[in-house]
């Protein structure tokens, strides 16, 4: 069966053909697209088609916002995305939106060990209900329960729940960006945009002098990676301290899924964060955020955590989700 899906995100989006059967998938063609410098999703949808001619019999996209009635108006995009639109364009009686962590939660099923770093081995339930947090230009979680055959998966906008701070800094940083925001949620923080405000909120308390090449740099390119790059370099305590308090709370919002969730088959961080700063995942400061969840410390400590490295995940998922669905 031919397939055509895609990972619909705030930054890339993501457009593959896959041939599908009870085996797995095969991918035929692939496109990545700057997802900004296209007015809609069909613009791009309608350009991957004219380059393949390629006629699928089914097609499903995951999209980072939330899915109502076969509609979304993306949150970190200015589009409004139709499945009717997309199947009038395709020929198609119909095309699956699904949320891109749902997408992401599908994906899972279709990793090798090499696809995934372990942080905490736990203790696994292969059949527990399973968790992922996932945070790039936003803040996406989903989870999966088990069927009695296989894990399915439930969107969630719960990176739009409320941040709650733990700490005196953490506090501070919480009025800071209610006085720019108003409402604040995690993802506020644990995202793209939320690095670069805990960094303007380092600079504007004066926690730490700016960096004159930090300044240039981020005049010329994308902030939150000059802070990231900056960060791993060592080359900046304001960045440092950035990624640390990024990292901790990143930390304790997946703790809190694990929680929320009763996630005992595992916490996945997915993402296009996560495996840019895997060595900084992989120190202490993530798994203490994670575990310290006072009476349910020993619960969260049992749970295992893997970050995802797979940039594809979500595009194999969401083409996993169109074989497995009913049309």
């Amino acid at each position: 069966m031919l397939i055509l899906a895609g990972d619909v995100g705030g930054t890339t989006t993501r457009l593959a053909y896959f041939e599908g059967d009870a085996g797995g998938l095969v991918a035929l063609a692939e496109g990545h697209y700057p997802s900004r410098e296209h007015g809609s999703l069909i613009d791009i949808v309608q350009r991957f088609a004219a380059e393949h001619r390629l006629s699928a019999k089914r097609a499903c996209f995951g999209i980072a916002g939330p899915v109502l009635e076969g509609r979304v108006r993306t949150p970190n995009l200015p589009w409004h995305i139709e499945s009717s639109e997309l199947a009038g364009l395709l020929g198609l009686p119909q095309v699956q939106l699904i949320n891109d962590l749902e997408a992401n939660t599908y994906g899972i099923a279709a990793l090798k060990g090499d696809d995934l770093f372990t942080l905490n081995p736990g203790k696994p339930d292969p059949t527990g209900t399973i968790a992922v947090v996932s945070a790039g230009t936003g803040l996406g979680e989903s989870l999966a329960y088990w069927d009695g055959a296989t894990h399915r998966p439930l969107p969630s906008e719960a990176g739009h729940a409320d941040f709650a701070a733990r700490n005196d800094l953490e506090a501070e940083l919480l009025l800071y960006l209610q006085a720019k925001h108003g409402r604040v949620s995690y993802e506020r923080v644990v995202s793209g945009p939320g690095l670069l405000d805990i960094y303007r909120f380092l600079r504007d308390k004066h926690y730490f002098p700016e960096h004159p090449d930090i300044i240039a740099a981020m005049n010329l390119g994308d902030p939150p990676a000059v802070i990231t790059r900056a960060a791993l370099e060592q080359s900046c305590l304001m960045c440092s301290k950035a990624l640390d308090i990024f990292i901790a709370v990143y930390g304790a919002e997946s703790g809190n899924a694990a929680l929320r969730f009763m996630a005992t088959g595992g916490v996945y961080l997915g993402g296009g964060i996560p495996p840019r700063i895997i060595e900084k995942l992989k120190g202490a400061a993530f798994m203490v955020a994670f575990t310290t969840k006072g009476r349910l410390s020993s619960l969260v400590q049992s749970i295992p955590v893997h970050l995802i490295l797979n940039e594809r995940t979500a595009l194999l998922g969401a083409a996993r989700a169109a074989f497995m669905l009913p049309h």
